[in-house]
């Protein structure tokens, strides 16, 4: 199974990760979170992130979800990637990482396009709620 990480600014990892248990009932396996705290060392931040991936990956490979491309975060997860191994994506949401859980036991290629194609389409403008009676809504 196809692990998870979410490598992003303190606290995001961990609240998202939380919110995953809300959503399922428990803590989904081979999840975790690296979140990075201000002026941390890069290198030691790293070094904690191949310790956590070295954890969650059974070997069928991880996708690492980071939140803003080219912030610390999102260079320390990209120093994980690895061809056929481990993919980055950045922009990292709820959406997203509830999408991953789901789409995990697929080969990692065909998991990461339906990140990528669905991340695309989640992003709406909700619109407001009319109120029950409203004469403009019925027309």
């Amino acid at each position: 199974m196809i692990g998870i990480m979410v490598v992003s600014h303190e606290p995001l990892g961990t609240a998202l990760i939380h919110c995953t248990r809300h959503i399922f009932g428990r803590l989904p396996p081979q999840l975790a979170a690296l979140d990075v705290i201000p002026d941390e060392d890069p290198q030691a931040a790293l070094a904690g992130a191949r310790e956590l991936l070295a954890r969650i990956n059974d070997g069928s490979g991880v996708v690492v979800l980071t939140d803003i491309y080219g912030a610390t975060p999102s260079r320390i997860a990209q120093g994980l990637a690895a061809a056929h191994r481990v993919v980055v994506l950045a922009g990292a949401n709820l959406p997203m990482l509830v999408k991953a859980l789901n789409h995990r036991r697929e080969p990692l290629e065909s998991m990461v396009e339906a990140l990528l194609a669905s991340a695309r389409a989640a992003i709406v403008e909700v619109p407001p709620v009319q109120p029950e009676g409203d004469d403009d809504a019925q027309r």
